[in-house]
């Protein structure tokens, strides 16, 4: 009798231990997480977290981040924002507000057309396509994706893709013009000297308003009472934001591994699959707002770099860097267009979500 050969199964994770599976998943991360780091990406623990996470969900590995730390994390992201919106930058917005007003609604509309259309043709499901085309804050709208009817998994997707797109398009830009630095980033001090009271004061209002906002039937209220009880006490210089970078660094690999662990082999196929009209949007979507950067410039003769910085649609961290980095750049003016157009996503967004979402079923 000829024995058969045995059929080799493939690696998976499915029958080993939860203690094993974290200690694949920190080491995985670690592994991608240094190198990003060490080419001073934006995003670097976030993006490396969810590499992993995704890694580990290709093979298997079911796991799965507890509530209560991911909706923790959330409300301390919520807080990281509330301190970006300070009383400088809503001084200079209103000084120019219609201006503004034109800038950062132009973008939205150009982005929310793209998402429509992605939605319309069925390259992505519901309000996915429009929250993955949304620029503002990634992890932010990640976040409010899930609340609101899309899948973060596909919106991560197309955030960061966006995100590194436009971060390297925005180097080349200001290399070609007057920045040395371009895309790097400074070190991170990563255990800096901090105030005990401030710091206990945010990690309070972090906690307070993310368990507030998880038990009220607000969408992405884990993320968005912080945000908006954080702002409204800094801006009124009740408290000062104090968040160290080791403690944010917890919470994007959370937020990157509770995203990753979510997708399978089929979801990464099919990101494959839409990658080229993904891309071919994403890359229409900065060619459209450099078109506006050229308008600012013409009609309000703003100079071609600022106006350029400030119509960048998203990765608001790396454009900061670059506009920092560079001469004769109006960092405040950047900062602000940048910083308006991520509260009017936070103001309208949901609604142009659920209006695309009617019309694509129509």
């Amino acid at each position: 009798m000829v024995q058969q050969p045995t059929r080799r199964t493939a690696f998976t994770l499915r029958d080993r231990g939860p203690p094993l599976k974290w200690t694949i998943l920190l080491l995985a991360s670690l592994a991608f997480i240094v190198p990003l780091e060490l080419m001073r990406l934006p995003a670097a623990l976030l993006l490396g977290a969810m590499a992993a996470a995704i890694l580990v969900a290709v093979f298997d590995g079911k796991l799965a981040v507890p509530h209560w730390p991911y909706v923790l994390a959330q409300g301390l992201i919520g807080c990281l924002v509330a301190r970006s919106i300070g009383p400088a930058i809503l001084v200079t917005m209103g000084r120019q507000w219609p201006l503004f007003l034109a800038g950062v609604s132009s973008v939205l509309l150009i982005s929310t057309s793209l998402g429509a259309l992605l939605a319309r043709w069925k390259v992505l499901p519901g309000t996915t396509a429009v929250w993955g085309s949304t620029p503002g804050a990634a992890t932010v709208m990640v976040l409010m994706s899930e609340g609101f009817g899309g899948d973060p998994r596909l919106v991560a997707y197309m955030q960061f893709l966006r995100v590194m797109l436009v971060a390297i398009v925005a180097s080349v830009v200001a290399r070609l013009w007057v920045a040395p630095g371009g895309l790097a980033r400074p070190a991170i001090d990563w255990f800096p000297a901090v105030a005990a009271g401030p710091l206990w004061e945010t990690v309070a209002l972090a906690v307070f308003g993310a368990v507030a906002g998880a038990r009220s039937r607000i969408p992405a209220g884990a993320l968005l009472v912080p945000l908006f009880a954080g702002t409204a006490l800094s801006c009124a210089r009740v408290m000062t934001i104090t968040l160290p970078p080791w403690l944010m660094a917890g919470c994007y690999a959370l937020v990157g591994w509770s995203i990753g662990l979510r997708f399978s082999r089929d979801i990464v196929i099919y990101a494959a699959r839409v990658f080229p009209k993904i891309f071919a949007s994403t890359v229409t979507l900065i060619a459209l707002c450099g078109g506006l950067a050229v308008l600012l410039h013409l009609i309000v003769g703003t100079d071609p770099l600022t106006a350029y910085l400030a119509t960048s649609p998203g990765g608001a961290d790396s454009v900061a860097i670059i506009a920092a980095s560079s001469s004769h750049v109006d960092v405040p003016f950047v900062m602000a267009m940048q910083m308006a157009r991520f509260v009017l996503v936070l103001l309208v967004g949901p609604a142009l979500a659920r209006a695309v979402a009617r019309w694509t079923r129509s």
